[in-house]
């Protein structure tokens, strides 16, 4: 089964140890990142999907996708 995520977060350091954390728990890049100004906070936000090949399990909505 194939998982997806959309990581996103502030443009700090916070979001590319959110994506390295991904990666290091096998999750790979899907795409490229995205980058916009979140106007009601004044601040950039940044974004990436990352999908995941995952053995013997069927997709719920209720997984915790973090956790696989």
């Amino acid at each position: 089964m194939k998982l997806y995520r959309f990581l996103s977060g502030p443009d700090d350091s916070s979001f590319c140890h959110k994506v390295t954390t991904a990666l290091n728990k096998g999750w790979e890049l899907a795409g490229s990142p995205t980058y916009a100004f979140d106007a009601a906070t004044g601040t950039m936000r940044c974004g990436q999907a990352v999908v995941k090949e995952v053995e013997g399990k069927d997709y719920h909505p209720d997984m915790k996708l973090g956790e696989q």
